[in-house]
């Protein structure tokens, strides 16, 4: 392939990347990378792609990921981007949130599959609003210390701070089940 055909696709695959995310991703990965503290490397990581694949993307040649995973993965880290730059989440607690979001099997509802993945992402949700908003007015340790303090008079208080506060999302989705037919 000579340059013309190569600049040709790149054009190509801006023009589809605009569409599908309205911007291009070179724009909105580097964007992504700064205002969550990683490196490409990193980022590949927790979308669930090769760094080759992360650099055809990013570079324009190729226009999105055929692994629809890692659409709702890169939808997430938007989400936490977003939520870090409004004070909803800490940035010291980024980490936690995009470890988080790499554990995500990216279970991407399709209508044939019913109400029982409807409600799976339903208390998904719930659980990320409940962790968003303990973790946007305290660090993780903070709500541990917090724990500690509540522990003796009031041990179910303790137990949702350090579920919700600091336990990883699984953890906490766990829980909140758990307490859903109480």
């Amino acid at each position: 392939m000579d340059l013309a055909e190569r600049q040709e696709v790149v054009a190509k695959n801006r023009a589809v990347q605009r569409q599908v995310y309205g911007q291009t991703l070179d724009v909105l990965l580097r964007q992504l990378m700064m205002d969550l503290g990683i490196n490409q490397v990193r980022l590949a990581d927790v979308l669930g792609v090769s760094e080759q694949m992360l650099s055809q993307l990013i570079n324009g040649y190729r226009a999105k990921s055929r692994d629809p995973g890692a659409g709702y993965r890169l939808q997430l880290l938007c989400e936490l981007a977003e939520q870090v730059a409004t004070g909803r989440v800490p940035a010291a607690d980024t980490d936690i949130y995009v470890a988080d979001i790499k554990r995500d099997p990216g279970t991407v509802l399709v209508p044939a599959q019913g109400r029982a993945d409807a409600a799976g992402a339903a208390v998904k949700r719930a659980v990320r609003e409940i962790q968003s908003s303990l973790r946007a007015v305290a660090t993780a340790g903070d709500l541990l210390d917090a724990a500690e303090l509540l522990d003796a008079r009031h041990p179910e208080l303790a137990a949702y701070l350090r579920v919700y506060g600091a336990a990883r999302t699984p953890d906490a989705i766990a829980h909140y089940r758990s307490h859903l037919s109480d």
